[in-house]
């Protein structure tokens, strides 16, 4: 089989972007029958050394996770510093963000993606990974995420 772009079918998680995070974790605990889960804060930039559309910035979200048996619903609400998920929000208002998938080599499939014609969005670390958003709306509509958790 020809090589892809992704180079993986391991789908981690839908984001959906909204404006109160207390509330639509509500709304989703109670629509699952389980438990509202905590949010936490995105790191900082001195951490996550975020950049969006190729420049530093020093935007954050709060974020709470729905850990599903086959993946994660993970819920955004933006600051208004300059961030794919700001730019969403003002555009499109609450609604699913991307879908993001589970890979290996971070550098690599950033390469594959973009030399694909998604361009590169905005990328960061976490505690234990990294991220990276593409524009995938001209082909794949939709906003694709990837997702490099480091090895324990």
């Amino acid at each position: 089989m020809e090589a892809y772009p992704l180079e993986t079918r391991r789908v981690a998680q839908i984001g959906i972007i909204v404006r109160d995070i207390e509330a639509a974790s509500a709304a989703w605990a109670k629509l699952l029958g389980c438990d509202v889960p905590k949010w936490h804060w995105t790191e900082a930039y001195e951490q996550a050394r975020t950049e969006y559309q190729g420049q530093p910035t020093q935007a954050r979200a709060k974020l709470a996770f729905f850990h599903l048996e086959n993946l994660d619903i993970e819920l955004i609400e933006p600051d208004e510093h300059p961030s794919t998920w700001r730019a969403w929000l003002d555009e499109h208002g609450e609604s699913v963000h991307h879908i993001a998938f589970e890979v290996d080599g971070m550098a690599a499939r950033t390469e594959s993606m973009t030399q694909a014609g998604l361009p590169l969005l905005q990328r960061g670390e976490y505690t234990g990974g990294r991220y990276a958003y593409f524009d995938g709306a001209s082909s794949a509509r939709a906003v694709i995420e990837l997702l490099e958790n480091d090895r324990r």
